[in-house]
């Protein structure tokens, strides 16, 4: 029997680099391994819509995680989006209260990520940026008194120590990082994803290019991107009067807003109590898209 690899399941409704928008994986990157595991024929072009066939409601989408959690022997499962609309994400939420499933993980990802493979007008005008989507998604999961259940992921264009500090502490439970490790091992941005030509290998399954990647030097500079980035997270914590990266809050981090006043980020995204959504009392900054939300339609 193979080894039992897959840890966790993650449904990709969409990223922040091309929210809304599928994607292609051209016939000359298709070799023989990935025709196999993706059960797709060899030097066709391989199209990835923007939606999915299986679901078209959020009701549907927690009823195909209710599935997949079943024929997977109760592994972790989660859904990984960018935020585009409020009040479709609201529609989730309400329809975790009304058939209670709900999902163990939930990937924000911020309009900042990234990938050479987007169109650009994508990549730099759709969707919500990472900070207030994360902040907005905890304040839903709080407002619905569902937060307890169900991690944040946050992702998208995180790098540095500080950038891991800010997501943790306006709601984040952990964070994805994949821009910085991809620099480590060679990645120059030179948008050459999805041609199967890129200059340093890194997107390539072209032996001519992905030999150039050292895999035993390599190594070396992701474990030292990974040290050196969690030692630089925990001096921050420190500093910040911090025992752990958990007693992070929204409060301890100041933005400057126009080159004269700052605000701390408590401030600019509306946290809220436990319950708000299901008292009947909501806030202004909220109503009219709670109102708008369905639990039965996006």
């Amino acid at each position: 029997a193979k080894k039992d690899v897959v840890k966790m399941i993650e449904i990709k409704i969409s990223q922040g680099a091309k929210p809304a928008h599928g994607g292609m994986l051209p016939g000359d990157k298709i070799s023989a391994e990935i025709a196999e595991i993706r059960g797709i024929p060899m030097g066709k072009d391989c199209l990835s819509p923007a939606n999915h066939h299986t679901f078209s409601t959020p009701v549907g989408l927690l009823k195909f995680v209710e599935k997949l959690r079943t024929l997977s022997g109760d592994k972790p499962i989660g859904f990984k989006l960018c935020i585009g609309i409020k009040s479709e994400f609201m529609g989730i939420c309400k329809a975790m209260l009304d058939t209670q499933i709900l999902p163990d993980f939930i990937t924000v990802d911020g309009a900042e990520g990234g990938t050479g493979a987007a169109p650009l007008i994508f990549t730099n005008r759709i969707g919500m940026p990472g900070d207030e989507a994360v902040a907005f998604v905890h304040n839903c999961l709080v407002g619905c008194n569902l937060r307890e259940h169900i991690r944040i992921i946050a992702s998208g264009k995180v790098a540095s120590g500080f950038d891991i500090a800010r997501k943790l502490a306006i709601g984040a439970d952990l964070v994805n990082i994949a821009r910085g490790f991809m620099f480590t091992i060679g990645c120059i941005q030179a948008l050459h994803c999805n041609t199967n030509k890129c200059p340093t290998g890194v997107t390539s399954n072209d032996p001519g290019r992905y030999q150039a990647i050292d895999i035993k030097e390599k190594s070396h500079r992701v474990h030292n991107f990974h040290k050196n980035t969690i030692d630089a997270l925990l001096e921050l914590v420190g500093a910040m009067g911090c025992s752990s990266p958990q007693e992070l809050h929204p409060e301890l981090i100041q933005y400057r807003l126009d080159g004269i006043r700052s605000a701390t980020l408590k401030e600019l995204y509306h946290f809220i109590e436990p319950g708000h959504f299901i008292n009947g009392n909501i806030a202004p900054f909220y109503r009219e898209d709670w109102n708008k939300s369905d639990a039965e339609s996006f």
